[in-house]
């Protein structure tokens, strides 16, 4: 039995997480859950698994049930596994804490990578040491494990988010209730957004560049609306392997808690290719997304570029998610900060942290004292 420790257990990616240990009780034990503001659901998460360890913003004052902070829980004694779903620069400490101290993580959280992947990497020596929980990673992941050389090129795929058909016009006008209706895939309110800028998969890409130790140009993007291949790995002989299922966020998280066993999940539905019908694939239009392409060239300028990219991002979606900004404004607005960044090659950790906070403190103070949009 794996004994779990989930951060970020009221979010998406933990509830599914929770979910799959519903699924094999046999094999799972919850030994640590961590939240933010969302204590209510957390203490029901308490009381159903009884974890040894907790973290939030308040105390539940749970009997059996010791009080630790994220970076603690990493470490603790009786945790096999560290499930790391926190969203933004909150997700990097307990990373680099679990990899330091021996433990398997199973990463969720894009900003780890993106921000410092190289200082990540470095922790991340043994097999099987970081396990890709995103969709397209793990694909990528399941595709090299058997070949993990004479690769030509990955293929991330995008769903194009709810917005990919509209011209540069219609995209002005765009509501957040309109963008936090994704298409094929729940997720949280931030990955959404970006999901529908295309920002999501800019980010993607810098991750795959760290987790598969593959240059920039070796990592291509196609936007696949049916969102069933979630990536695709070509060899130089030609040959091509896609890894393919139905959109379902436990899959590539139980394979990140079992691997490298696979097991079956009554739960997950089969993917039935004769309904799913055509699968269609095409370049993405930089133009009309331009999140795509700002992600892109921070990943390839480096240094602390990526982490100023990650806090401009994080606070522009808050200000829209709050009708401060429009929909556009987002990719106008992270463009104008990294503009203004003076990079940092080769940065240390406290370089990334406060280049990440200078991206979203330039961002929210470019806009204050604007009022919400009417």
């Amino acid at each position: 039995m794996k004994k779990l420790v989930i951060l970020g257990s009221t979010g998406s990616i933990g509830r599914q997480t929770l979910d799959v240990v519903r699924r094999f009780p046999a094999k799972f034990k919850v030994a640590g859950l961590a939240a933010g503001n969302n204590v209510e659901l957390l203490r029901s998460q308490v009381a159903e698994f009884r974890p040894a360890y907790y973290s939030s913003l308040a105390s539940l004052e749970v009997s059996g049930t010791k009080r630790l902070s994220p970076e603690e829980m990493a470490v603790a004694e009786g945790a096999d596994i560290v499930v790391v779903a926190m969203s933004g620069r909150a997700g990097l400490g307990p990373t680099l804490a679990a990899l330091r101290a021996g433990k398997p993580v199973a990463l969720a959280n894009k900003e780890t990578l993106v921000m410092a992947g190289e200082l990540v990497m470095r922790e991340a020596k043994r097999d099987g040491a970081l396990r890709p929980v995103d969709s397209e990673h793990s694909a990528v992941w399941q595709c090299l494990e058997t070949d993990p050389k004479a690769v030509r090129r990955v293929i991330l795929t995008a769903s194009g988010g709810p917005f990919y058909r509209l011209s540069p016009g219609q995209l002005a006008s765009v509501t957040a209730e309109q963008a936090l209706k994704h298409p094929t895939w729940k997720m949280g309110k931030k990955v959404t957004i970006d999901s529908a800028t295309l920002m999501n998969k800019g980010l993607e890409v810098i991750e795959a560049h760290w987790l598969f130790g593959l240059e920039y140009s070796s990592i291509e993007v196609v936007v696949h609306t049916q969102s069933m291949a979630h990536a695709l790995v070509e060899y130089v002989d030609g040959a091509v392997k896609a890894q393919l299922a139905n959109p379902d966020m436990r899959l590539p998280i139980q394979y990140a808690l079992t691997w490298p066993e696979r097991l079956a999940n009554p739960g997950v539905p089969w993917l039935d290719l004769c309904a799913a019908g055509a699968l269609t694939f095409e370049a993405p239009d930089l133009g009309r997304f331009p999140c795509l392409r700002l992600a892109l060239d921070a990943g390839r300028r480096g240094g602390t570029y990526p982490a100023v990219l990650c806090g401009a991002d994080e606070a522009a979606v808050s200000l829209f998610l709050e009708q401060r900004i429009g929909f556009s404004d987002i990719p106008a607005m992270v463009e104008r900060v990294l503009e203004r960044h003076n990079n940092k090659a080769n940065p240390a950790l406290e370089d990334i942290l406060a280049a990440e906070a200078w991206g979203r403190e330039s961002v929210t103070s470019a806009i204050a004292g604007v009022p919400r949009c009417s």
